[in-house]
């Protein structure tokens, strides 16, 4: 359960906080909400002092029906930012949420430590390529389709047993490449029901038969707020109650908006295990 980030080794034994940062104007929940640099230092800078272990980076907003944008925009939204977040914390360990190998590869070589994909490869066959040559953890998503398609591709026979058939193909292929630190996300919303999504949970322990670090993203997602009839901005006490019962069926990473309150989880998580 470590994973080598840059050099530094990382003990997910103990649950980690991934903190959310996207600079795009359209994520569904603070989408345009970092637009210039101050607002991303300021944001970043509260994260890792509230103990974010990681920031996880996102230039293309991956909600249902996103728009398209080109890869080259990415990059030039994606780039600027890992510059600017490492020359004010070089230490930071940046996660780069994109489903395409030349972002990818641009990230890492402007100084990110981690990848993560919400098509585990689909997207693009150049991912396993680029994430082998540079040699960083590689973050797993399951989906079906794209953002644009995924909401009309729910239908599953067995969900769970599709998916841990999808990671054990996925795992197989990552490690033909030489792929070493993987992590699996369920993909909590990504072409799945609000009921499906929910099952997922209920069965998430089973994910852990494959021996590999689980993260759990459902941070103000659609499954607490349709369900409470809410919206995101006052789903963060059911993050909070969504992000205790994952880290009871084994998460390993919290992926969050919130820090403070998801290392707060775990600290009282962990003190329970005493």
């Amino acid at each position: 359960m470590t994973i080598n980030c840059k050099g530094q080794l990382i003990d997910l034994s103990v649950p980690k906080v991934m903190g959310i940062l996207n600079v795009t104007p359209n994520s569904f929940f603070d989408g345009g909400k970092y637009k210039n640099e101050d607002e991303i230092i300021d944001q970043v800078g509260k994260m890792l002092s509230e103990g974010a272990a990681f920031i996880d980076i996102g230039a293309y907003s991956s909600k249902p029906s996103a728009e398209f944008v080109s890869e080259q925009e990415e990059i030039e939204r994606i780039v600027p930012a890992i510059e600017l977040i490492l020359k004010h914390f070089p230490k930071a360990l940046l996660s780069i949420d994109t489903f395409r190998a030349e972002v990818a590869k641009a990230s890492i070589e402007s100084g990110a430590a981690i990848i993560n994909d919400i098509a585990a490869g689909e997207l693009d066959d150049k991912m396993f390529e680029v994430i082998a040559h540079y040699n960083v953890p590689y973050i797993m998503m399951h989906m079906r389709g794209n953002p644009q398609t995924m909401q009309s591709l729910t239908q599953y026979d067995d969900i769970v047993k599709e998916m841990l058939f999808y990671f054990s193909e996925k795992v197989k292929k990552a490690r033909s490449f030489g792929i070493n630190d993987l992590i699996l996300d369920p993909g909590f919303g990504f072409a799945k029901t609000t009921d499906q999504n929910y099952e997922v949970m209920q069965k998430m322990e089973l994910f852990n038969v494959l021996e590999l670090p689980v993260l759990a993203g459902i941070s103000r997602k659609s499954m607490i707020y349709k369900t409470l009839d809410i919206t995101p901005q006052e789903a963060l006490n059911g993050t909070t109650f969504l992000n205790t019962i994952a880290l009871t069926k084994g998460a390993k990473i919290l992926r969050v908006h919130d820090v403070k309150e998801a290392v707060e989880c775990v600290t009282l998580f962990n003190k329970l295990k005493v």
